[in-house]
């Protein structure tokens, strides 16, 4: 084992407030020298608002250090289409998508790249029609993904992510998205390289069975779920099985030296 990838909610943080032992852990990854990257599905706000707020739970990481799906979706825009971007997402977020040209939703004829994030209360049967009603158009527009996180927790309990809504979008416009966030194998891949490290000697850790583990394992890395967030009991009772399962990601270290003594 070479190098970790960490998802940020629910593993460092539980909303507003940081899982014990979770800065102490990034600490023990500088100093072993441990190649990481943090990869969220974070779209409800920018990449520096991420860096602000894991400042004011106690760890400094730097921009570069965090993957979310608008920067990966910027990246693939800007090579693969020639037209404008619609992106439906929170306002803060726009921000992100400064190095590419974007487009109101509404000025439909120009549009070749609908972008969608999770946008929580935003969603509304008119957006959601709207957005429908450009994927039938001839030529109808790339829909984008941004994660496929089924939901999330909050304080007033489990929310609906985007998934639930790029699925609908799929089936009722007979289209397949590109997804550029967890479980995206082009998503992992951006994050590989980034710390220079092949999939099976990188170990993914995160709170989502589905798109943190079964994601990771599916381009050949090991799964570390962790009992925080929106883990489950049921979710040990699956299809998709961890390679190992800690309670907190305060036990990364210890599990980690385990396993490089027992090579």
């Amino acid at each position: 084992m070479r190098g970790v990838l960490i998802d940020l909610d629910g593993v460092i943080w539980e909303n507003d407030r940081v899982v014990p032992g979770a800065p102490e852990t990034i600490d023990w990854l500088k100093t072993a020298g441990i190649p990481h990257r943090f990869v969220t599905n974070t779209t409800s706000r920018p990449r520096r608002l991420i860096v602000d707020k894991l400042v004011k739970l106690g760890m400094t990481i730097d921009n570069e250090q965090i993957l979310t799906p608008p920067v990966a979706a910027t990246q693939w825009l800007r090579n693969h289409t020639d037209g404008l971007a619609a992106p439906v997402v929170p306002d803060a977020t726009r921000e992100d998508f400064s190095r590419v040209e974007t487009i109101a939703l509404g000025d439909s004829d120009a549009v070749a790249a609908i972008v969608v994030g999770d946008i929580g209360d935003i969603w509304s049967y008119p957006l959601l029609n709207d957005i429908f009603r450009l994927l039938m158009r001839t030529p109808a527009p790339q829909l984008i993904a941004l994660g496929m996180t089924r939901y999330w927790r909050a304080e007033d309990g489990l929310r609906l992510d985007v998934a639930p809504f790029i699925k609908a979008l799929e089936h009722a416009a007979d289209c397949t998205s590109v997804v550029l966030g967890k479980p995206s194998p082009d998503f992992f891949g951006i994050a590989l390289d980034t710390i220079g490290c092949k999939a099976v000697e990188t170990v993914m850790i995160g709170d989502d069975i589905a798109t943190d583990i079964g994601g990771a394992q599916e381009v050949g890395m090991k799964g570390v779920l962790v009992k925080t967030g929106k883990y489950l009991p049921q979710d040990l009772s699956g299809t998709i099985r961890p390679d190992a399962t800690l309670d907190s990601i305060a036990l990364l270290p210890d599990w980690w030296q385990a396993q490089v003594a027992a090579m």
